[in-house]
């Protein structure tokens, strides 16, 4: 197991860093609503990652399970009032596009 310790932390560091990047490039980059939701996603299960991979690296596998659990259930929540704001405005303005919001009144 020590042998291959190094071997799947790079493999994983490797590609929950990529997935952060991919994430925030989502979250920076586009002005659909929907896309920036999707990035948001992106960007937290790459955090989930990190927190499984470092409950992997220290021996405490117990805990990095527990938080990686509690990071999904709050993530749900947040994407589902995330979808609900962004119903509503394509309800009010007939768009997706956050450039749009600027000119929402009351």
């Amino acid at each position: 197991m020590t042998n291959e310790l190094p071997q799947v932390f790079w493999l994983f560091s490797i590609g929950a860093i990529l997935l952060l990047i991919t994430g925030f490039y989502c979250l920076i980059m586009t002005y659909n609503l929907v896309r920036a939701l999707i990035g948001l996603e992106i960007l937290t299960k790459s955090v989930t990652l990190f927190i499984i991979l470092a409950g992997y690296v220290t021996g405490r596998m117990a805990l990095a399970q527990a938080l990686a659990i509690t990071l999904i259930i709050i993530e749900v929540v947040v994407i589902a009032v995330a979808v609900g704001i962004v119903l509503c405005v394509y309800k009010n303005i007939k768009s997706i596009d956050g450039r749009l919001l600027r000119n929402i009144k009351g």
